[in-house]
């Protein structure tokens, strides 16, 4: 796909397009979805100069007016959709998370939150036919909790004919269950999950800009980004922001990070998995007292938000709490060592 000429914009020279691309901004695109302040901070221009380049590159990718209900149905049969390979939850999620949108999935301490993005990591690089989306992953990790071990044990939990197809497509000899072969498919697995630890709020803030380099980067690639994870979007900005005092600055940069996250999924057709934290409302005298964490910020951002329950062992219950356009319901897991399975 050809590069787009950016010093065809009014305003942009030479300089201020390396400025532009150093930034992440390589594309009309990319241009048309930021805000004037954003762009201003970024290629050292005044808010004016930015908002005319912005408007240029709205009209020469053509986006921000408006289209037929009949053009957007188009559009969004481009969407994909990530199977959880359970099948009460894929009904519940109409076939799978989509990519293009926020999933979120909220629960108490050991609900499985983290389990559902390392399967989810593993099943990303599965062909359309088995699930996934012949993608790679980014896991931003805020809480140590990726852990290589659990990837070797989903994968081994796969059903044989899957495996079977992935060592093929992979052009890895050997037969399933074979010790050697099993490594070998583990380490190709990997290869395509892109990790980072995220060691405060703006550090987190920072790499989800990182991942949208990360996404262009690989677009052309045999392994495009089709999945980014964060576990947990919500603990560094719980610790770091306590109190009244300083909750509209965590809500601020909570959004701001959410939309950097949007950005990822919209311009390179990702699907956006993001875990939440939850606490105890205390005014609630009936039904379930747990709240996520994060407001109407997140409440509003989030396209999809599933709620994670415990129940009996090792089941769980997944409720789908809000979607567009999808009815409320429930559906039943279990967590096991092979990986998430069906009831």
């Amino acid at each position: 796909m050809p590069e787009d000429d950016l010093e065809s914009l009014p305003g942009v020279g030479p300089a201020t397009a390396d400025k532009l691309v150093d930034a992440g901004f390589e594309s009309y695109q990319s241009i048309a979805v930021a805000s004037p302040g954003e762009l201003s901070n970024s290629a050292d221009v005044g808010d004016s100069t930015a908002a005319d380049v912005i408007n240029a590159a709205r009209e020469a990718a053509d986006v921000g007016g408006f289209e037929t209900g009949a053009t957007v149905l188009e559009r969004r049969e481009r969407i994909g959709k990530l199977s959880w390979l359970i099948d009460d939850v894929d009904d519940l999620l109409g076939g799978g998370m989509e990519t293009q949108s926020i999933t979120e999935v909220y629960g108490e301490f050991g609900a499985g939150k983290s389990q559902v993005t390392h399967q989810t990591a593993v099943n990303v690089q599965l062909t359309q036919e088995n699930g996934g989306l012949n993608g790679g992953c980014i896991f931003i990790d805020t809480e140590d909790t990726f852990r290589p071990e659990r990837i070797d044990d989903m994968i081994r939990g796969l059903d044989d004919d899957i495996i079977a197809d992935e060592l093929e497509r992979r052009e890895i000899e050997g037969e399933p269950g074979d010790e050697e072969t099993m490594e070998a498919l583990l380490e190709s697995f990997l290869d395509n999950i892109h990790v980072a630890k995220a060691f405060n709020a703006n550090h987190q803030m920072l790499l989800a800009e990182k991942a949208l380099e990360l996404a262009k980067e690989h677009e052309e690639d045999e392994w495009p980004i089709r999945l980014l994870c964060v576990d947990s979007l919500t603990a560094h900005f719980r610790a770091e922001y306590v109190g009244r005092g300083e909750l509209a600055e965590r809500q601020q940069k909570l959004n701001k990070h959410l939309h950097e996250l949007d950005k990822v999924g919209n311009l390179h057709n990702v699907a956006v998995l993001v875990t939440n934290q939850v606490a105890s409302n205390p005014d609630s005298y009936f039904g379930d007292p747990t709240q996520p964490i994060g407001g109407n910020i997140l409440g509003h951002k989030s396209t999809f938000r599933i709620y994670l329950r415990k129940s009996k062992g090792d089941k769980r219950i997944v409720r789908l709490v809000d979607a567009p356009n999808l009815a409320d319901g429930e559906a039943i897991m279990r967590v096991q060592d092979e990986g998430l399975k069906p009831e």
